[in-house]
């Protein structure tokens, strides 16, 4: 064997060297191996999430419309709007045994309401009664709702007779004696080519003479009144009727949620209070500026519900939902976001929303220039919650509420 073909032998059966180098490629291999059904195993999970979403995003339709308004920086919760416990010193009253009682009204001691199960009731003392029923049963659900019927405004007429708006039925007289029922305006009625879609409260005048009312929206009902929130649909109206001739006649059209209305001292004009834009508009119903409109005030602190007059001759205007500045105000953020809003029907129910919405009650005491007088607080809600009026009686805030269980009832002397 000569010298070149001993070195080619040496070279073939050169001993190998093991190290860690040498099992590096069989580690990297199962490591690799792993990480892949790591991978697909996660984004199988994630796809088996998503693909429901992106059904509901893409081919679900959106219950609502929204359009785009602006309410403008909510008022520093400051001076008159202080925050403050003072409806926390309110009393709870019936407690489960009224629900909803959305509106109040007094013949002497004796208090009138209209309650989420359809019936109108007289509180005498310590003991509720049964006065009246304008729809027919079952009641009690969302479902029945519209036939059940649901009271909302209520009013002492002048001759001594109570009048009532219930949201799906109509504008009713009832006797505060004997329980008899007249039914003033169906909402069967086409009034100005729509009609009535959402009645909701009412005012009436000295003589008797003329009711005026709200239609919150020709597209929504009371029991979506969320939707209406958030579509901030343009189609409330504030409508007269004439009981001597009975004849109903639109006076204010394109409101965004009108939702209470209060009569003018003078009684040529109306104060209506339009939720969705956090203010109240004066609308003139008599007199030289007859089918005017102008704002009584603007951007309040809180989405305002029924108002009512106080015994300084100012106005009483109930909250239940705020603006909070400092804070974050998820009404106002949505105003100017319809594809979210969109998007949040498309994944949540009306009730389910609710559950977001901070609770938050708030009275305020307004001068006739839209001036604040005085406000109370009830933060988080813990003892007046969702609450949708003050009446003022012999001394005492009677607090009405959309959906409360009880009624609430504040010492006027200690606030």
């Amino acid at each position: 064997m000569n010298e070149s073909e001993g070195l080619r032998f040496r070279r073939l059966n050169r001993p190998q060297i093991i190290t860690d180098e040498a099992h590096e490629p069989q580690y990297k291999t199962t490591s690799s191996y792993s990480g892949k059904v790591f991978r697909v195993t996660l984004l199988t999970l994630v796809a088996f999430l998503l693909f429901p979403l992106l059904v509901v995003v893409f081919l679900v339709e959106s219950p609502i419309q929204p359009e785009v308004f602006s309410l403008g920086e909510p008022p520093l919760m400051t001076g008159c709007y202080e925050p403050n416990l003072k409806l926390r010193q309110a009393e709870r009253l019936f407690e489960d045994g009224l629900i909803g009682p959305e509106s109040l009204a007094n013949i002497g001691d004796v208090l009138y309401t209209g309650t989420a199960d359809g019936k109108i009731v007289k509180i005498e003392g310590k003991s509720i009664h049964l006065l009246a029923t304008l729809g027919k049963p079952p009641c009690g659900s969302r479902e029945h709702e519209h036939t059940c019927g649901r009271p909302l405004g209520i009013r002492v007429g002048p001759n001594g007779t109570l009048f009532v708006a219930d949201a799906y039925l109509g504008l009713f007289e009832v006797n505060p004696v004997t329980g008899e029922v007249k039914s003033l305006v169906s909402t069967g009625k086409m009034i100005g080519g729509r009609r009535l879609g959402f009645v909701n409260d009412l005012d009436v005048t000295q003589d008797g003479k003329k009711l005026y009312f709200i239609d919150s929206s020709s597209r929504w009902q009371r029991r979506d009144f969320m939707h209406l929130i958030m579509e901030a649909t343009a189609d409330g109206r504030v409508l007269e009727y004439d009981i001597e001739t009975k004849e109903v006649t639109v006076m204010m059209e394109n409101l965004r949620f009108p939702n209470g209305i209060q009569l003018f001292p003078d009684e040529e004009s109306v104060l209506v209070a339009e939720t969705t834009m956090a203010r109240i508009r004066r609308v003139h119903v008599s007199g030289l500026n007859k089918g005017g409109m102008d704002t009584f005030i603007d951007n309040l602190p809180g989405f305002p519900d029924n108002i009512r007059r106080s015994s300084s001759g100012g106005y009483w205007v109930a909250m239940s939902a705020v603006r909070p500045n400092p804070g974050f105000s998820m009404l106002d953020f949505l105003s100017q976001r319809p594809w979210l809003k969109k998007l949040i029907f498309k994944l949540f129910s009306q009730d389910t929303l609710l559950k977001f919405v901070p609770r938050y009650s708030l009275v305020v005491e307004l001068q006739d220039g839209g001036t604040c007088v005085r406000s109370f607080h009830d933060p988080h809600g813990m003892v007046a919650a969702y609450i949708s009026e003050a009446h003022e009686y012999n001394g005492y805030l009677y607090l009405g509420s959309f959906r409360s269980p009880y009624l609430c009832k504040l010492d006027l002397s200690k606030v």
